[in-house]
């Protein structure tokens, strides 16, 4: 009877523990959708001069945040059912901001690299992108490879990807890192920096609206192969990136992602932005 009743507890104790293995991998017990819900906004954290994902421009007399992630992060508070505010700050403070609770997601041009994902919940990528090398066009027949950029001076935005990529790829150079990529075109303007890696549709917004600049398009990087924008979100937000990979995969049937990317493209070079 008692090895009996000793295995009708093993088979309990068994059940309790599937039982709480399936409540966790099903998110069940997750509150960060239903937080956002509660509280009837979605706090969004963005860096706003990364044409034409976000930036600043004048519209009716006023500073307005806009662009590609600002219309999704808009659609996302939309499909949720709750308002959305934008918190605006230098990038290298984008994931704190999330990992703090100041913010419930950052939508700022971010990359999932594995690093970043160790900290993070990320969405599914919903926009792929590379990055491409700007100078100015007075050192065309300088600047023509990598190897090319020894000793010369290369910005990149400060906690980006790209500082990554100055540093394994182009090593030769020196890194200069700045806050706001506005800052590094203009030091490469004034001559203090010789090139700057963006992300390709940021660069070209920049190219576009400065005729003394160009993208040297020979330059490839290795990591261009993992390249992609994705949300961040806390540890363990199961639930609410669940919800945002549902919204992502809608507004990929109809191609909106990469409309919405190109529209705000057109619309940073006739706008005038504001740094």
């Amino acid at each position: 009877m008692k090895k009996i009743f000793t295995a009708i507890i093993a088979s309990l104790a068994l059940v309790t523990l599937v039982g709480c293995g399936s409540k966790s991998s099903s998110g069940e017990g997750d509150k960060s959708l239903q937080k956002i819900k509660d509280k009837g906004e979605l706090v969004v954290a963005l860096s706003p001069d990364y044409a034409p994902f976000e930036f600043q421009m004048i519209k009716d007399g006023k500073n307005v945040v806009v662009g590609s992630d600002v219309d999704l992060a808009n659609k996302i508070a939309e499909k949720i059912g709750v308002k959305v505010k934008i918190d605006t700050m230098d990038f290298s403070n984008v994931l704190a901001s999330v990992s703090s609770g100041k913010a419930d997601m950052a939508i700022s041009g971010l990359t999932a690299t594995s690093e970043r994902r160790k900290a993070f919940d990320f969405s599914d990528e919903y926009y792929k992108t590379k990055n491409i090398v700007v100078i100015k066009k007075s050192n065309s027949d300088k600047y023509k490879t990598i190897a090319d950029f020894k000793g010369a001076k290369v910005s990149a935005q400060k906690g980006s990807i790209q500082e990554d990529i100055v540093k394994n790829e182009i090593k030769d150079a020196s890194l200069v890192s700045l806050p706001k990529s506005g800052a590094m075109i203009n030091e490469l303007k004034n001559g203090t920096v010789d090139a700057v890696v963006l992300d390709n549709m940021v660069a070209e917004s920049y190219v576009a609206a400065n005729s003394d600049l160009e993208v040297i398009k020979d330059i490839t990087f290795k990591s261009d192969d993992e390249e992609s924008n994705a949300i961040a979100m806390t540890k363990g937000s199961k639930t609410l990136q669940e919800e945002v990979n549902k919204i992502i995969a809608d507004l990929k049937k109809d191609d909106s992602l990469n409309k919405s990317v190109k529209d705000n493209y057109d619309l940073a070079k006739e706008a005038k932005q504001v740094e």
